[in-house]
């Protein structure tokens, strides 16, 4: 479990990356292409992240994972 919740989140990240790669580049003057790839990218980190914690959420649900808490009162 925690191989996949570790791929998804640097799936997310890798997403994140590439919409601020398409945002910095300033490349050829097709601006209105590079927008839309960039919002493209920034819709699949949204759709990614939604995916990951309703995967998490079900996964604690089935009993695949268990919350461990924070160690308090040390």
């Amino acid at each position: 479990m925690k191989t996949v919740i570790v791929i998804a989140l640097v799936l997310v990240l890798a997403s994140l990356a590439g919409a601020g790669l398409f945002m910095l580049r300033k490349g050829g003057g097709d601006a209105a292409g590079r927008d839309k790839r960039m919002a493209r990218a920034l819709a699949l980190r949204v759709g990614l992240s939604i995916t990951l914690f309703l995967f998490i959420l079900l996964s604690w649900s089935m009993g695949w994972i268990q919350p461990s808490g924070l160690p308090t009162g040390r």
